[in-house]
């Protein structure tokens, strides 16, 4: 170990060395703390989203068209084509479109998934996620089977790629 006396030598040139103590310090301590939180934090479970396309609605004329936007007040506002329903009466409609369908088809004995009515849903952007969940839970109670969502398809997209 090295020592100055504090008498002029010819080495008066300040010193090269870096102390790397410290840093090495620090370096450990965010190794330990990467190394505890990194097994945290990518818990996932393996699953395949689906690829998004687009696919053209195929519109029959008994399939139920529903609305989702919110007021003016912050409320959640249901339109039944362009009619303003409230919750109780979107599902009073739905219960009745139903049954209309099945008495037309010839009874349930008749149906096929495909003969069903389905319900599309727009919602606008702005409108919170419980509003939209609250009219699917609605028709999926009244017993529609099929509940879908229509949207904008982005830019520049073929129908069907």
């Amino acid at each position: 170990m090295a020592m100055s006396t504090g008498a002029p030598t010819d080495s008066d040139a300040p010193m090269s060395d870096i102390n790397t103590t410290p840093l090495v310090d620090v370096m450990l301590v965010l190794l330990i703390i990467f190394l505890i939180t990194v097994p945290v934090v990518v818990q996932n479970i393996k699953l395949k989203l689906p690829d998004v396309k687009y696919d053209p609605t195929t519109t029959k004329p008994e399939n139920v068209s529903l609305s989702v936007i919110q007021d003016g007040s912050g409320n959640c506002a249901v339109y039944w084509n362009l009619t303003r329903v409230t919750h109780d009466e979107l599902l009073k409609r739905a219960v009745d479109k139903l049954t209309a369908e099945v008495k037309r088809l010839g009874g349930a004995a008749n149906l096929t998934p495909d003969d069903l009515p389905e319900a599309h849903i727009r919602g606008d952007v702005d409108v919170p996620y419980k509003c939209i969940g609250g009219a699917i839970y609605t028709m999926q109670m009244a017993g529609f089977a099929k509940v879908g969502f229509i949207s904008q398809p982005p830019p520049n997209v073929v129908p069907g790629d």
